[in-house]
């Protein structure tokens, strides 16, 4: 089930909040807002409201026997990919960035943000659909200026089956299969990242993989391999 709303503070928070409060929220089920007036993304930066952009969350009670729940963000990552390539005359300009971002032409057309609480794992996804904000030091682009804008609604129904399929499959198969994917569109091995960690520090290094949890490899000038869990990459 797809909710929409017409202006809420954040989709992420809402969920967080019928979690944290008792109040049963299906997996599956999906949280879409017309406006957000207090969204945000990683380590708290403002999100960009832009009408006629998906601005949508949904959850995952992950059991015991899923694999790690920071896999989540490749597996919400490819589907968003799969979503998004129809629209595109030139496939191979859209790629994914570790952690989090679907970028076009370099230039991020999509975030995500995986907050966890004690009963499940919101999973936000924002994507320019009709705008793209203005970010300093940052290249932003929509797919409306490519061709014509998608209608909201009909992305955010592609997205939850695209979605759903993604998470049956890391169910049934693991994160082997999902990673080889996710690799196959991503930074190519070797590509140089720097990681701004949220402490602060910043790393360089050449890009060597990922983890079995969805940590990114990097290796370091003086040869040794940095295992990095949390930061924003720039290529």
């Amino acid at each position: 089930m797809i909710r929409t709303v017409a202006e809420t503070g954040s989709t992420n928070a809402d969920l967080v909040s019928q979690l944290n409060a008792g109040d049963y929220v299906a997996e599956g089920d999906w949280l879409v807002a017309d406006r957000q007036v207090a969204g945000h993304g990683r380590q708290g930066r403002a999100w960009f409201d832009g009408a006629g952009n998906f601005m949508g969350s949904t959850i995952v009670r992950v059991c015991p026997s899923d694999p790690p729940s920071p896999t989540l963000a490749p597996l919400a990552g490819l589907a968003l990919y799969e979503v998004v390539t129809p629209f595109l005359a030139e496939p191979a300009t859209l790629s994914l960035k570790w952690p989090n971002d679907l970028l076009l032409k370099g230039a991020k057309l999509a975030g995500i943000l995986l907050e966890g609480t004690s009963h499940a794992v919101v999973i936000g996804i924002g994507v320019n659909l009709a705008k793209a904000p203005e970010v300093t030091g940052r290249e932003t682009i929509a797919l409306s200026h490519i061709g014509p804008a998608p209608d909201r609604d009909s992305f955010a129904t592609a997205l939850a089956s695209s979605f759903a399929r993604e998470l049956e499959r890391w169910r049934s198969f693991g994160t082997e299969p999902m990673f080889r994917r996710w690799k196959a569109v991503a930074h190519q091995i070797g590509t140089v990242l720097t990681v701004h960690e949220p402490g602060g520090g910043v790393i360089s290094g050449r890009y060597q993989g990922l983890k079995p949890d969805g940590s990114l490899c990097l290796a370091l000038d003086s040869g040794e391999i940095r295992v990095i869990h949390a930061g924003d990459v720039t290529i």
